[in-house]
C-alpha cells in the first residue's frame, strides 16, 4: 500500500511564556486526507499548538513543516494564503453582519478589484461581487445553514454560529483545516450531525482535518489517528482503539475530572 504524503509536521515544537513551558517538544505528523485528533485535559497546550501552526504565537524552538517546507516566519495572512485555515475555541464571527456577509468577507479576503474600479462601478466589479455571493451561499448550504443567509450572525443559534465559523474557514479554500473544539456546547444529536458533516467536507473539498475536541464520541468516531497532550507534552499517539483503552490517558482525564469537581 502506498504511504500517504505528510501534509503537516511539527518537530519538537516548544513555546515558553516567561518561566512556563506551555508546549514542550511536541512532534506530530498528519497524513494528507486524514482526520487527526488532538485531545487532552484543559491546559494541556492544545490551542497553543494550533496558535503556533497558524503564526498567532511564535515558537521558542522547533519547526512547523507544511507540504515539505518550513512555514516559521510567515504571518497569519500568509499562512491562510498557502492553504491553512482554522476555527477558534471561542466563536469568531462578525456578529453585526449577516451570515452571507461573513462568508463573503472570507472569500474576498484578498480584494478581487481595486478601490478605483469599485468607485467607478465597473461591470467586472458587479460580476465579481455576484460570484462571491453565489459562492458564499453555496458554502452556507453545504454547512446546512443556507436558510440563515440573511440573518445577523448574533441572532443565529449557538450551534449554527459554530457552523458559520466553519463556513468562513472553508471559504478561504484551504487544504488543511484546523478545528478548535467544533462540538463545544453541542448536545449528542448535534455532535453526531457534526461528525457526519466533517466527513462530508473532507470528501467534497479534498481536505485534511486536524481537530481539538473534548467530546470523546466525536473523536473516536471521526479520527484516523489521535495525539494526546498533557501538561504541554505529548503523552500518547495512536489509533482511537489504542487511545481509548490506554491507562495513562484515562489517568490524565480522571485527574482533570477531579480538578473540575
Amino acid at each position: 500500500m502506498e504511504e500517504k504524503k505528510i501534509i503537516l509536521e511539527t518537530r519538537k515544537l516548544t513555546v515558553r511564556f516567561g518561566g512556563l513551558t506551555a508546549v514542550n517538544s511536541v512532534s506530530m505528523s498528519v497524513p494528507e486526507g486524514s482526520i487527526t485528533g488532538i485531545i487532552g485535559p484543559n491546559g494541556a497546550g492544545k490551542t497553543t499548538l494550533f496558535n503556533m501552526i497558524t503564526a498567532a504565537v511564535e515558537p521558542s524552538s522547533g519547526q512547523v513543516i507544511y507540504n515539505g517546507a518550513s512555514i516559521l516566519g510567515l504571518g497569519p495572512d500568509e499562512i491562510a494564503r498557502i492553504g491553512i485555515s482554522r476555527t477558534f475555541q471561542n466563536i469568531r464571527v462578525c456578529s453585526r453582519m449577516t451570515a452571507l456577509e461573513n462568508v463573503i468577507i472570507s472569500i474576498q479576503r484578498v480584494p478581487p478589484y481595486s478601490v478605483f474600479a469599485a468607485m467607478l462601478g465597473l461591470p467586472s466589479v458587479k460580476r465579481k461581487d455576484r460570484e462571491a455571493r453565489e459562492q458564499a451561499l453555496g458554502y452556507l448550504k453545504m454547512l446546512g445553514i443556507g436558510s440563515y443567509a440573511n440573518s445577523l450572525a448574533s441572532e443565529m443559534p449557538y450551534g449554527q454560529q459554530r457552523r458559520l465559523e466553519i463556513a468562513r474557514a472553508i471559504a478561504t479554500r484551504p487544504k488543511l483545516l484546523l478545528l478548535d473544539e467544533p462540538a463545544a456546547g453541542m448536545n449528542n444529536e448535534e455532535c453526531r450531525e457534526l461528525t457526519g458533516l466533517i466527513r462530508e467536507l473532507r470528501e467534497k473539498l479534498d481536505l485534511t482535518v486536524v481537530l481539538i475536541e473534548h467530546h470523546m464520541e466525536v473523536v473516536m468516531r471521526l479520527c484516523d489517528n489521535i495525539y494526546v497532550l498533557n501538561l504541554g507534552s505529548l503523552l500518547r499517539e495512536g489509533k482511537p482503539s489504542q487511545i481509548q483503552s490506554d491507562a495513562e490517558v484515562i489517568k490524565a482525564y480522571l485527574g482533570e475530572k477531579r480538578r473540575r469537581n
